[in-house]
């Protein structure tokens, strides 16, 4: 587990049995990291967009006598994050951040055993559909861009509205037995309610999402996290790319003809002179 202030919150997490509202507060602690320890009970409740008494059942939950208790804890073993913040400005603060991020993805992938599952997943299934809205859109195409060469059926649900039910009913019924999502803050809830139907539909689901205790994680069958960055105005995404990346990797291991794939494209490329050299 990382040492980054986002990895100590998720290990401090680890081993709980927690309710839907406990899991949203959870989830709004791991993004806001850095700032948890300074939130009170009331700031923290309306970040999560729950109760006081809510965050204070929480604390107990996990242990402690109540709030304060949690956040003394927290001010404890997070002082580093602060000092290491000292003398950077803004945006080599975001910069550092990411790299911190980077590092957790690094410790999760120490056990490779989820995300070779997920390559497996990913690539028996014939066609492979491939779902981002909104923020995570960019990470969809861009692993379906690369995806396209080396499996023979890859599709993109980068857009909501009615029609993506009927997409996913689309990919079941040619033959999909596995559907990848990447899922980022603020997570649209057709995201949410179009795992659920997939799930329904009897895909499993492969996720990539900022934490294990984003609102999708309940409608995921495999969650390999990967942290966002939230010291900008907008969210950076530097370790959900890498990780598409990685699972890129996972999957093309299990496709056998996936090498003459790439062979396949690089010849025809270069016949129709596609690229400058």
């Amino acid at each position: 587990m990382s040492d980054s202030p986002a990895g100590r919150l998720q290990a401090l997490f680890e081993g709980h049995r927690l309710t839907p509202t406990q899991r949203r507060i959870a989830h709004c602690m791991v993004r806001r990291a850095a700032d948890v320890p300074f939130l009170s009970s009331v700031e923290l409740a309306e970040l999560a967009g729950v109760s006081q008494p809510s965050v204070t059942r929480f604390a107990v939950a996990l242990g402690f006598d109540g709030y304060p208790a949690l956040r003394k804890h927290l001010r404890e073993s997070m002082p580093a994050a602060a000092e290491d913040a000292s003398g950077h400005n803004e945006y080599q603060q975001a910069v550092l951040a990411e790299i911190e991020n980077l590092r957790h993805l690094a410790g999760l992938l120490a056990d490779p055993a989820p995300v070779e599952r997920a390559g497996r997943l990913l690539a028996g299934s014939r066609p492979l559909p491939v779902l981002g809205l909104r923020a995570a859109s960019s990470q969809a195409r861009g692993f379906a861009y690369f995806a396209a060469k080396v499996h023979p059926d890859v599709r993109l649900l980068d857009e909501g509205g009615s029609m993506l039910t009927d997409r996913i009913d689309a990919a079941v019924r040619a033959g999909a037995t596995a559907l990848l999502c990447f899922a980022l803050p603020r997570h649209p809830r057709e995201v949410v309610e179009a795992l659920e139907y997939a799930r329904a539909a009897g895909l499993a689901v492969v996720t990539v999402a900022e934490s294990a205790f984003a609102p999708v994680a309940a409608h995921s069958d495999l969650l390999i996290p990967a942290a966002v960055g939230t010291g900008l105005a907008f969210d950076t995404a530097c370790a959900p790319m890498l990780l598409g990346r990685v699972l890129l990797e996972a999957m093309a291991d299990e496709l056998p003809d996936a090498q003459a794939r790439l062979e396949e494209f690089d010849t025809k490329a270069a016949a129709r002179g596609l690229f400058v050299e």
